[in-house]
């Protein structure tokens, strides 16, 4: 007797067979490096109580002096007038000058020094980081004893020895500062070359026959930035300290109120006319506090190691 075999239907196959689900019809969402930077920023707290500090402080010394018009340098009271006074609200120094007044005024000299150094500071050490990274050999090693002997130099006696020979001024400060701040940078930027100049995309950009010029500033100097900036950011702080330091040796510009010069000026007299030293002194805290807390969040924000934390 023959078996008589029935084939499933179709429909019943099709119900037997395991399901597969099916592709979600909005395209995955790939987030871009700087968006997922920008984010992790936000999150951290101390970052933006940074930022908000640094903001406040640029507010004031951009705006201040048409909100707040005076002369820095102008006599305005009796000396040693003690805070909350009516005619001065900070009180005034030893010679009856206004403290507020000077500090509003000199938070511009201070801040632009610092930044204009910094940024000097960071060109010089990017270019000569590059080159020594990328060509490596002779190059290199001359790139890198040049370093070494910027690096040995006791940094604030030689920019001393800079402002001395020429005239105290805002100009020759921050040419000063920058010129011998730029090691640190130097360095990072040749270990973060050393780290790119062998990888893949690097050598096809080469195979294809991209000029080195192409290859430095346009292929590894984006993927090398990160820490840079990071670098960069710590550096204007370094700078900011650094000017206060020589104004309060007397090589400041004497033409120019800074918050070294105030603290200079009056060291003679912090028993008597504390807050003459006391609230320069406040101002560049918490102008440096907030470009560190800026630079760590930076770090940790670009860091994608520190990222996964």
């Amino acid at each position: 007797m023959s078996k008589v075999i029935t084939m499933p239907s179709a429909a019943a196959a099709s119900s037997k067979a395991p399901k597969i689900p099916k592709a979600s019809a909005a395209a995955v969402r790939v987030e871009h490096p700087g968006t997922e930077a920008m984010r992790m920023f936000l999150r951290n707290p101390a970052a933006i109580a940074g930022m908000v500090m640094l903001v406040l402080m640029l507010a004031v010394a951009i705006a201040g002096p048409w909100l707040y018009p005076a002369d820095p340098f102008e006599i305005r009271t009796a000396p040693l007038t003690p805070p909350f006074s009516e005619d001065a609200w900070l009180g005034s120094d030893y010679l009856g000058r206004d403290v507020l007044t000077a500090l509003i005024y000199g938070g511009r000299a201070t801040l632009l020094v610092g930044a204009v150094a910094a940024l000097l500071s960071v060109v010089i050490g990017i270019t000569l980081g590059a080159f020594a990274g990328y060509y490596g050999g002779k190059v290199d090693a001359a790139l890198m004893k040049l370093t070494e002997f910027f690096q040995v130099l006791p940094a604030l006696l030689f920019a001393m020895v800079v402002v001395t020979l020429f005239s105290p001024t805002l100009v020759t400060v921050t040419l000063a500062i920058g010129i011998v701040s730029w090691t640190g940078t130097a360095r990072l930027t040749r270990a973060e070359f050393m780290k790119y100049r062998g990888l893949e995309f690097v050598r096809a950009e080469r195979a294809i026959g991209a000029r080195d010029a192409r290859i430095i500033w346009k292929v590894i100097l984006p993927n090398a930035l990160p820490p840079l900036v990071v670098s960069a950011t710590l550096a204007i702080g370094a700078a900011i300290l650094f000017e206060a330091g020589l104004s309060f040796l007397g090589l400041g510009d004497p033409n120019q109120m800074s918050w070294g010069l105030m603290i200079g000026s009056s060291r003679q007299y912090v028993l008597s006319c504390w807050w003459a030293v006391a609230f320069p002194g406040a101002a560049i805290f918490i102008t440096v506090l907030a470009v560190s807390l800026i630079g760590d969040g930076l770090n940790d924000a670009l860091n994608p190691k520190l990222r996964e934390r």
